[in-house]
C-alpha cells in the first residue's frame, strides 16, 4: 500500500533521523521565523490527527512535539532542526478545525499559515495528515486548497491506520488518491502510518530525505 522507496534512501533517512534533531524556536507572527538557511518540510493537520505523536515517532523521540489533550493548543509554527550539520528543518504548523477556538484565533491562523506558505523559498513539501479513520474532510479541504493555490508540493499521509480494519483502510486509501490525483500540487503516492505501531515510518522518512533532494 506505501510506495516502495529505494533501499538506500531508507537507509540514508533512518540514519539521520537517529542522529540529532532539536527543538529550534516557536512563531507567533511570521516576523518570528527563522532565515532561510535550510530546506523546510512542514506538517499540517486537524488538531486531533495525532500530529505530535506522529513527529515523535518519526524522530524516535518521546517528547520533541508536545501532546496534549486539549487539541488546537498549538498556534505557532515549531521549527525543529535535523542533523549535524543541518540537514533540514522540520515545521510543525497549528492544527486546524478545532470547533471551541474563537474565530479571532482562526483567523489569526489563516494568516500566519497562508503568509508563510506563499511566502518561504525554503518550503520543499508539506506533509498534510489524514485520520484513516475519518478520511479527508471539508476542513482538510480548505489546507488542501491554500497549499494548491500557493503552489507548494505536498504528500497525503494517512495517520492511525492500526485503527481501522484492513478492509477499511484499502477503501480510505482508494479515496484519497482518487481526491490526490484531482489537486494540482498533491504527490500521487500516499503514505499510511501508524505512530503506535511504527508502520509506514521508513518511507515517510524517505519520502522526506527525498523531498529536500
Amino acid at each position: 500500500m506505501n510506495p516502495v522507496f529505494d533501499d538506500v534512501l531508507v537507509e540514508d533517512a533512518r540514519r539521520l533521523f537517529a542522529g540529532p534533531v532539536s527543538f529550534l524556536k516557536s512563531a507567533p507572527e511570521l516576523r518570528f521565523i527563522p532565515d532561510p538557511v535550510a530546506p523546510e518540510i512542514a506538517v499540517a493537520g486537524r488538531s486531533n490527527v495525532g500530529k505530535s505523536s506522529l513527529l515523535n515517532a518519526l524522530t524516535n523521540r518521546n517528547g520533541l512535539a508536545r501532546t496534549s489533550n486539549t487539541p488546537g493548543r498549538t498556534q505557532e509554527l515549531n521549527f525543529f532542526e535535523v542533523g549535524e550539520p543541518l540537514a533540514f528543518r522540520l515545521v510543525d504548523m497549528p492544527g486546524y478545525g478545532f470547533a471551541k477556538a474563537p474565530k479571532d484565533m482562526v483567523r489569526k491562523w489563516r494568516y500566519l499559515v497562508n503568509d508563510y506558505l506563499r511566502g518561504r523559498q525554503a518550503l520543499k513539501r508539506a506533509l498534510v495528515l489524514i485520520d484513516c479513520r475519518h478520511g479527508i474532510k471539508d476542513v482538510d479541504r480548505e489546507i488542501l486548497k491554500m497549499l494548491d493555490d500557493a503552489a507548494v508540493s505536498y504528500r497525503i499521509v494517512l495517520t492511525k491506520a492500526d485503527k481501522v480494519k484492513a478492509s477499511e483502510l484499502a477503501e480510505v486509501h482508494a479515496r484519497t488518491e482518487e481526491e490526490a490525483r484531482k489537486r494540482p500540487a498533491a504527490h500521487p503516492g500516499i503514505l499510511v502510518t501508524s505512530s503506535e505501531k511504527g508502520m509506514g515510518l521508513p518511507e515517510l522518512r524517505a519520502a522526506v530525505l527525498e523531498a529536500i533532494g
